[in-house]
């Protein structure tokens, strides 16, 4: 069992995650500078202004990726470290940390791959109304504008936005994430469309000004529904329930992902928002459905799906007992199947994991290391699974694991841990676990020790 030659093998972070260096070198405030703030937000009161430090230590982590193999990182810049009101005057020490990041990563022979928004939105374009504004999606425009023209000598591979479903969905109308948010339905669709715009627009800007051949995806999040057997009702139960909006949520695929493809919202979902649904500019579908390169997805787990009496999706309860993360997180490897392969059956574009892991109860063992057999466990369960969606016909380009570090796990503070590499908050010692030897081997062997 092996992947293609040129599958890329990599590990994913993001920035309010790791950084740190919260209000150093001219950095603005973010929308989560301005969340950790407010009592009662994030687990134990914890905040990234410190994070992993990895704003000042990103040279030992890009030779921790180097030792572990990485063929590839995903990272994401953070625009407030750049544009620190959000527009206008760019911060040339913010920005000289992405280059020096950049040429730190080539030089180990790792492929930085750039998300260009991982949440942390600047806090001064909120206070002017963020992405309720009409002109947030020339902002989002205008900033990366200003990356492209750095890093695109450099940087081929680009993501616009990751999971608008969370960052909306969470941040926007349930109030859980930044900024803190509970919008009406009219206000957070309204949000969602502006951001959709944005990724068009950022995708224009990275065509229109990059230096280089310009590879670029999105990251949304799959909300993966996969057959209880491999009957073809349950298949087909499957693939609807992952294709459809059945309840007023954001996290489904299709909102998020039907207006980038098909140049419109589905149908369902209009009719489910009816008057709530958002105003559609003449040219809007036109902007937002630009031409990608690859649909990046992220996957923890997935909830099984069966065609019940009346042939309609029915969800199957889990067992009493089955296995769930530190996070809670039910254990699903077949979402790693079943996810790319109806995403990539229906979006006709090439997947890339750009987020699959899990949270682990992890600590510094007698010996000195940290030992993590179910997150090698997990990770062998759901690398198989991904081989057989490739068995399966779908094109899948890479895979990216959450997280190369543990980190700030944004309102569950430093509680959850997901990286091959263990970090002690207090004295940022970095050590690697068992799973990041673990992955060094499969990367070195292609996969072929997954069996």
């Amino acid at each position: 069992m092996s992947f293609s030659d040129t599958f890329v093998w990599g590990a994913a972070a993001a920035s309010y995650q790791v950084e740190g260096a919260a209000l150093e070198d001219g950095k603005g405030w973010s929308v989560w500078d301005m969340f950790c703030r407010k009592e009662g937000t994030i687990w134990r009161g914890q905040n990234g202004d410190v994070a992993c430090d990895h704003y000042h230590r990103y040279r030992e982590d890009v030779a921790l990726m180097q030792s572990v193999g990485l063929k590839a990182y995903r990272l994401s810049v953070s625009w407030p470290r750049v544009l620190p009101e959000g527009r206008g005057a760019v911060n040339d020490k913010g920005l000289e940390f992405y280059d020096r990041l950049i040429d730190e990563l080539l030089a180990a022979g790792i492929v930085p791959y750039v998300t260009l928004f991982h949440w942390d939105y600047p806090y001064a374009l909120y206070v002017r109304g963020g992405w309720l504004h009409p002109n947030s999606s020339d902002w989002f425009a205008d900033y990366t504008r200003v990356i492209v023209d750095k890093l695109s000598d450099r940087v081929r591979h680009w993501m616009t936005l990751n999971e608008p479903e969370c960052f909306i969905g969470l941040g926007h109308q349930l109030g859980v994430h930044a900024p803190g948010d509970k919008l009406g339905w009219r206000e957070v669709l309204r949000a969602s469309h502006n951001a959709l715009l944005a990724h068009g627009k950022s995708v224009q800007v990275i065509r229109a000004a990059a230096k280089s051949p310009a590879i670029i995806g999105y990251a949304p999040v799959g909300s993966v529904a996969y057959p209880a057997t491999d009957s073809h009702a349950d298949i087909e139960a499957a693939r609807k329930a992952m294709f459809s909006v059945r309840d007023k949520r954001l996290f489904n695929n299709v909102w998020f992902a039907d207006p980038i493809f098909f140049k419109q919202y589905p149908a369902d979902g209009l009719a489910l928002f009816g008057a709530e649904a958002p105003e559609v500019g003449a040219n809007d579908m036109d902007i937002i459905g630009q031409p990608i390169d690859f649909y990046g997805v992220n996957i923890y787990q997935g909830v099984p799906v069966r065609a019940g009496a009346d042939g309609q999706p029915e969800v199957v309860e889990h067992p009493q007992g089955h296995p769930q993360t530190a996070f809670r997180w039910f254990v699903t490897p077949d979402c790693l199947r079943w996810g790319p392969r109806f995403l990539y059956e229906r979006y006709k574009l090439p997947v890339i994991v750009t987020e699959n892991g899990m949270s682990n109860v992890d600590w510094v063992a007698v010996d000195g290391k940290v030992h993590d057999p179910q997150r090698i466990d997990y990770t062998t369960r759901h690398l198989r699974a991904l081989h057989q969606a490739v068995e399966d016909g779908t094109d899948v380009q890479g895979y990216f694991h959450w997280s190369i570090m543990d980190n700030f796990e944004w309102g569950e503070g430093f509680k959850e841990r997901f990286g091959l590499v263990y970090v002690d908050f207090d004295t940022q010692e970095r050590i690697p676990k068992d799973s990041a030897a673990w992955y060094k081997n499969v990367i070195e062997t292609n996969g072929e020790c997954l069996l």
